[in-house]
């Protein structure tokens, strides 16, 4: 059983292609989130808003304003899964990287591993705060801040492949790979900054794994072999 894991889930996963958000998706993911407390595990999330905001939508938009943008609507996301995890009846708190007292708390890693520790759901906010770094990033971050033994990646495929499945029909799914395989290779399911900053601060290991169906957190955190381990 993996202890403390970071999670990152897309602003899709609340959605599932139906608007900004879906209710029974939401319903969906929170019923499956509430069950890692009691499972003895301690689990952040760090949220991509790709449901609300895609980013530039013209050359002439400010790089820096759009990515200021899509870490509100990261917010957005968290107060929203805080909202069904509540009615679930786990403590879920929303931590954000800007200042935003009104809305949540400023995340520091002591106030976001006390929540963890009390049996709480730590919902991360805003990426890592500044532009040009994506919420892969700031899930590798927040992981090495608060000493995650696992992050947990979900995707629309079944892990990592040599290129992309999508466009090659031939491509090999991978279970078992290094970070620094990742990085040699250029693989893109997470950015090169975040395989670095993983494999250099010493996080064990990201699972990389199929997430439309939810319950595979689940099995994940009990020790399922599904998708890809990837590891130092």
């Amino acid at each position: 059983m993996k202890k403390r894991i970071l999670i990152k889930l897309s602003g899709e996963t609340l959605c599932s292609g139906r608007g900004c958000f879906d209710a029974d998706r939401c319903r969906e993911a929170a019923r499956v989130l509430a069950q890692l407390p009691a499972m003895g595990v301690e689990p952040g999330i760090v949220f991509g808003g790709g449901n609300i905001w895609r980013g530039r939508f013209s050359e002439e938009m400010d790089p820096v304003n759009a990515d200021q943008m899509g870490m509100l609507a990261t917010v957005i996301n968290a107060l929203c899964a805080q909202d069904f995890l509540l009615r679930e009846g786990v403590r879920a708190e929303v931590f954000t990287a800007q200042e935003m007292n009104r809305f949540a708390r400023l995340y520091t890693a002591a106030a976001a591993d006390e929540c963890l520790r009390a049996g709480g759901i730590a919902l991360l906010a805003g990426g890592s705060g500044n532009p040009f770094f994506t919420t892969d990033t700031a899930v590798a971050l927040r992981a090495a801040e608060l000493k995650a033994d696992t992050v947990f990646k979900g995707t629309n495929v079944e892990g990592v492949f040599d290129s992309d499945p999508r466009k090659n029909p031939e491509a090999r799914l991978l279970k078992d790979i290094t970070y620094d395989d990742c990085i040699r290779m250029d693989l893109r399911v997470m950015d090169q900054t975040a395989f670095q900053l993983l494999r250099e601060r010493g996080v064990k290991e990201l699972r990389v794994f199929h997430m439309d169906d939810l319950e595979n957190i689940l099995r994940v955190a009990r020790g399922e072999d599904l998708g890809t381990r990837v590891h130092a």
